[in-house]
């Protein structure tokens, strides 16, 4: 089995989410929250810094429950500030509160991020099939577009590049290498 570059001799963790997540579509919104937030979390550090962190995460942040997060307050803020086990940045954290608020003001009006999300493609992923991860783009003009969308709409810490990255978690974007065998069809 060969897998892409990124995934090649990696611990469980990566090899896990390369095989069983990072470009499988989703559509449910508490994972695509969950995969919002975690990238989020990325920006500035490693992937498997965040995957080591990922179930302490979960703790931290109600399993990643919009209406949970959105009654975060700042008593809550401090309690995450103080939690080894997350990363710990203040701008991060905040902002994740304000995009739960936001999501679940879509919620309430009948909205959802997936379908959302999904409807830049006509609900189809986009199937790349690089030759290597030099070649994989940091953001795209979709990625950019949606960022945009995403500003625009309220929510905060979606630049372009951290929107890509989300769309590759959620599977809307395939980017595993044209190398790659493993089967990305089920979780």
């Amino acid at each position: 089995m060969t897998r892409c570059d990124w995934a090649e001799n990696a611990n469980e963790l990566m090899t896990r989410y390369h095989d069983y997540e990072w470009g499988v579509p989703t559509t449910d919104e508490r994972e695509t929250f969950e995969l919002m937030t975690l990238e989020m979390m990325q920006a500035g550090l490693s992937w498997q810094t965040v995957l080591n962190k990922r179930a302490n995460f979960k703790v931290a942040f109600a399993d990643f429950d919009v209406t949970k997060v959105a009654r975060f307050d700042d008593n809550d803020v401090v309690r995450l500030l103080n939690d080894a086990g997350i990363i710990r940045n203040r701008l991060k954290i905040k902002d994740t509160i304000h995009n739960a608020r936001q999501l679940g003001k879509w919620h309430a009006a009948g909205k959802t991020m997936n379908a959302y999300l999904w409807a830049f493609v006509d609900g189809q992923p986009i199937v790349n099939r690089y030759l290597s991860m030099v070649e994989v783009p940091a953001q795209t003009p979709l990625s950019q577009q949606i960022s945009k969308a995403l500003k625009k709409a309220g929510f905060k810490f979606v630049g372009p590049t951290i929107v890509q990255s989300w769309l590759e978690a959620l599977g809307i974007l395939d980017d595993h290498l044209a190398t790659c065998t493993v089967n990305h069809l089920s979780k």
